[in-house]
This record gives C-alpha cells, structure tokens and sequence, in this order.
C-alpha cells in the first residue's frame, strides 16, 4: 500500500489545474475524480438504480452518508447534497423540461429500468429523407421551433424561477452526437452504409444536425437572457459511436458537425471546445486536432502519449481505465495512474487531469480513489 499525506494532496491539489493543467507551477499531476451520483449504491450496500430515478429525498440522504464516509477516507465530501423542495412546490419553481434533440429528429428517450435510451423510428432511406425534409423546415423558422421545443407554461414558469431565485435557463452547450444521435434515430449500420450508397443524402443528415443544434444554441442565449454580444462560450460534444467510423466518413459526418458548431460557440483559442468518447478513438485523433480542443475524454485503449503527440495543449481527462477503477484492485490501479503520470511528465508535457476515460461506475470504491491519490503523491510529482 502507498503512503499518502492527505493534507499535504489537497493543497497541491488546489495548485494543479491551474492554466488548464498546463501551470508550470503545478506540482503534481491534477486530479479529476470526484466520483459519482451512481456508486453511493456499492459504497453503502444499497439497493437502488445508479443510471435511473433516485427519489429527491433518498438521493439527498444518500449523499450525505456517503460525504460522510468520504472525508473519512478521501478528505473531502465529494457529492452535491441537495436538500429536496416539497413536492408540491417544486414543479413551480423548477425550469420546466423541454423537447431534446433526439426528438427532432422522431426518436423518443425511453426509461427501461435501468437507464433512459433514445430510441429511434426512422425506418429507411426513405424516411430520412422525409424526416430531413421536416428537420430542415423546422429549424428555418425560428418561432415554429421555439413552439416545438419548449412546453406550453415555459414562460410562465421560467418567470417564476427568476422572480423567486434570479435564476434563467441554462444555455445549450453540448449534445450527445452527432454520430451518436444519428445511429439512435436512424441504426449504426444503416448509418455507415449510408456513405457508400448516397454520400450526398449522408451529408446532408450532418447538416441537419448541425442546423438544428445551432438552432438550439440560438434560442437558448436568448432564453438564458444573454445576446451574441454577451453569451457563454464553449460547447461539448459526447459521441461514444463516433470510433465506429473510418477517418473518411467522420471527416463527411462528425468533423463537418464539429466545424461549424465550434465556429459559432467557440471561435476564440481560450473558448472550450470539448470531446468525449469512451471507446477506441485513436484513428479519429488526427482529424479531432484540428479544433484544438481543450480537454478531450477518450477511451482506456488510447494512450496520454498518443493524444499528446496530435493535441499538444489539450487537456487530457483519462486515462484510468473505468472497469479497473470499478473493480478495485489497488495493483491494477497503481499500474495506470503510474504509466499516465509518467507519460505526462515526459519532457514535462503536463496537461493530465487523472481520471477515468470514461464514466465512473456504481462499484468504483471510495478506497480507489484514495489509492489514485496516493499513486500520484508518489508518482505523478512534476
């Protein structure tokens, strides 16, 4: 077992994602895990459903129990606690939900007992080129969309929350797509034959992506009270499915996406553009360096050293493997954040924000985090 001064790791923590984890005044790799809603489960032998629905009130007592282990273990309480609203008050005073991007596009997010998925109901060919068509006329017309999109009471509702809280809605920021969202609606392989057999029709379903996002960015600066002068920039893209494309059809699919989106939210160099996809990315690596990304959060079969080699300034959120972290085998652990802190430190690259490359899953124990703190106490100092 690693000897960790914990007192000693927050305070170089504190100092080390500074400059976006580049500071040259860091003195130790940063550290990115905070752990997750979903492992008060394992942690407290609970029952419960980490992806699903956790009561407000069971959630809040959950993450009290479990911040209080935490400081125990790890120093720090980790979770949010959220003292519940009463119910009979909450629906006032909560922006309300509204019409995602998926069902633009016909699908329907569907609970299955375990986690929420987008399902689609684009049959073929043919319906996509009628369900683009409906796309392409909704998002041209900014009021039909807004009516679309945001539920009946909107107004009166988000009124309410601003009066009480001086809160507005949130801006759109990031999707989960565009090669995601595309083969939810439409199928995986449905999508990539799509780009043999009519190219343009390929193209023209990326277009309709990026037309309707930009359409949601557009009516949520204005929602969350900002105008273009003034609004937030950055935006985010979660695209697990885009590794199942060649370089050629992401370049024709994703990267078109991409382009114009990070254009209109990010254009200037200390704006956040960010990509995550927890699967093998490292042939989409090339072509993802052309928007000098600002953090990145690829799969464990990537390395730091290749990233590095294309996203010089990228901060990388990796690469811990999930599925070791979850199984809490201290060895293991050590192996990872040892051969990560050591890539970073080569010829004083920096830039690693230690985390897993990919999401932290029920089962990832708070004992695994105090052993990756501990790997990079002893091995990760700059």
């Amino acid at each position: 077992m690693l000897e960790l001064d914990i007192e000693q790791f927050w305070k170089d923590e504190e100092l080390s994602h500074g400059e976006n984890c580049f500071s040259k005044s860091a003195p130790q790799v940063a550290l990115g895990i905070r752990m997750s809603d979903e492992c008060v489960f394992a942690e407290l032998g609970e029952e419960g459903q980490p992806w699903g629905y956790t009561p407000p009130q069971r959630r809040y007592e959950l993450n009290c129990r479990y911040n209080e282990k935490a400081v125990k273990i790890v120093g720090r309480p980790l979770l949010a606690e959220n003292k519940p609203l009463p119910p009979e008050l909450a629906p006032k005073v909560t922006i309300p939900a509204f019409r995602q991007i998926g069902e633009i596009f016909g699908g329907e997010y569907v609970f299955d007992g375990n986690t929420t998925w987008l399902k689609g109901s684009i049959p073929d060919v043919d319906g996509l080129k009628k369900k683009l068509t409906e796309v392409e006329a909704l998002v041209s017309d900014p009021e039909a969309f807004r009516s679309f999109v945001l539920p009946p009471d909107w107004d009166s509702r988000c009124k309410a929350v601003y009066e009480l809280y001086g809160r507005r809605p949130a801006q759109f920021k990031g999707i989960r797509g565009p090669v995601t969202l595309a083969t939810s609606v439409f199928g995986v392989e449905d999508l990539l034959f799509l780009y043999y057999d009519d190219e343009e029709l390929f193209t023209r379903f990326a277009d309709a992506i990026t037309d309707t996002v930009l359409a949601y960015v557009d009516l949520f600066i204005k929602e969350s009270g900002h105008t273009d002068a003034d609004f937030e920039h950055g935006f985010s893209f979660a695209d697990d499915d885009s590794n199942l494309m060649t370089p050629e059809m992401y370049k024709a699919f994703g990267y078109r996406v991409l382009k114009r989106v990070f254009e209109r939210t990010a254009p200037r160099p200390e704006d956040d553009r960010y990509q995550h996809s927890d699967s093998a990315m490292g042939h989409l690596i090339p072509l993802l360096a052309d928007f000098d990304l600002t953090g990145c959060n690829f799969g464990p079969t990537v390395t730091v050293g290749e990233i590095r080699r294309y996203m010089p300034r990228t901060r990388i959120d990796g690469q811990l493997a999930p599925f070791t972290f979850m199984r809490n085998v201290e060895a293991d652990i050590i192996a990872e954040v040892r051969r990560d802190c050591e890539a970073a430190k080569e010829n004083d690259l920096r830039g690693l924000n230690l985390k897993t490359a990919g999401s932290i899953n029920n089962g990832s124990l708070l004992t695994s985090m105090r052993t990756v703190m501990a790997a990079i106490q002893n091995y990760g100092r700059y």
